[in-house]
């Protein structure tokens, strides 16, 4: 039997989370450490530790002292939240990863501009109007630096600036592009990192790609899935390969286009009605459509949102770009809401 990975969190959205985390655990038995699990996430595990990952020092011990009696392979998290806390512990445990200084680096983000630049490597904020926004999905292994994959995101208007879409392309151009290679490689090296699966966001503008911030992690929001169904090359199953000392196979294996569309709501108040045909799931090119909303609860609009007031999100697979649009427009009619504005609940 593979030896365990140690898991730090499970995430608290099944929506989102449970495919990376069924990935894993179809490759390593799974021990997590988790104040509260949640329920869907039982039948992945083999194990558990009812302790909050990121609860400093002391949760730090415990959890070395648990891993060294299951004999840990190795330590992961899917969380931003809990990057450092893995560092950290599977530093004291000898275990592959990122350092602890690029761990904290990544999750502060001037010291990271100020590394980076330090490293001549070209930095932009996130939120920097009329640039697109893009991810290189990146895997490194002793030094050698793949991207995997080009995440393209479309965000929705300010202030939030939520996204709207991720789109993978096993053709994006961008993954020729030497400029954005460049910018990706000076990352790597400047945060010394030579194991690992990255989430470098990046944006583009007329003087070149900009790196606005790094996740030495899995990225969210389905992402690994997108990559999955576009290239074949399974992100999720590539980190705990990397976090246990193995070598991931990341060969690609398919040549299509997947992407992924957010619902947000339209008025901030209650909502009152929200609806998925069953039809959805026989338009052409779905994959998955998920309400990820309960009615009652009060959501805010579009403008304003977070990821917390999404109400679905739906996932279409085609041969190119166009082709997943065509398909998530198809697949949105099948989706009914009803808010209750703010001023009518009042």
């Amino acid at each position: 039997m593979p030896q365990p990975v140690l898991l730090l969190g499970a995430g608290r959205r099944c929506a989102y989370d449970e495919f990376v985390l069924a990935r894993v655990a179809a490759a390593h038995p799974v021990l997590l450490v988790d104040a509260a699990p949640p329920a869907w996430a039982q039948p992945c595990l083999a194990g558990r530790l009812a302790a909050d990952p990121g609860k400093g020092g002391a949760t730090a011990s415990a959890v070395v002292r648990f891993a060294a009696r299951h004999r840990v392979r190795g330590v992961l998290t899917f969380s931003g939240e809990y990057a450092v806390a893995a560092a950290r512990i599977a530093g004291q445990l000898g275990l592959p990863g990122p350092s602890l200084a690029a761990a904290e680096a990544c999750t502060d983000p001037p010291a990271l501009h100020a590394l980076l630049s330090a490293h001549t490597v070209p930095t932009g904020g996130p939120d920097d109007p009329g640039t697109p926004r893009v991810s290189a999905e990146t895997v490194v292994l002793d030094g050698e630096i793949r991207i995997a994959a080009i995440t393209r995101t479309a965000l929705g208007p300010a202030p939030a600036r939520q996204p709207l879409r991720h789109t993978v392309h096993a053709h994006d151009g961008l993954l020729h592009n030497r400029f954005l290679r460049l910018a990706v490689d000076r990352t790597v090296h400047a945060l010394g990192l030579d194991r690992g699966v990255l989430h470098i966001g990046l944006t583009l503008t007329d003087r070149g790609p900009r790196v606005t911030d790094v996740a030495p992690h899995l990225p969210g929001d389905l992402i690994p899935l997108l990559v999955r169904r576009a290239t074949g090359v399974d992100l999720a199953r590539a980190a705990a390969a990397l976090a246990t000392g193995e070598v991931p196979d990341t060969t690609p294996t398919r040549q299509r286009a997947a992407a992924i569309q957010f619902a947000y709501p339209a008025a901030t108040g209650r909502l009152d009605h929200l609806d998925l045909s069953p039809d959805a799931a026989h338009e052409p090119g779905a994959d998955r459509m998920l309400l990820t909303q309960h009615t009652g609860n009060h959501v805010t609009a579009g403008p304003h949102a977070t990821a917390a007031d999404r109400l679905a999100l739906w996932v279409a697979v085609g041969e190119t770009p166009d082709a997943c649009d065509d398909a998530l427009r198809r697949m949105g009619r099948h989706l009914s809401v009803g808010i209750a504005p703010l001023a009518d609940v009042a």
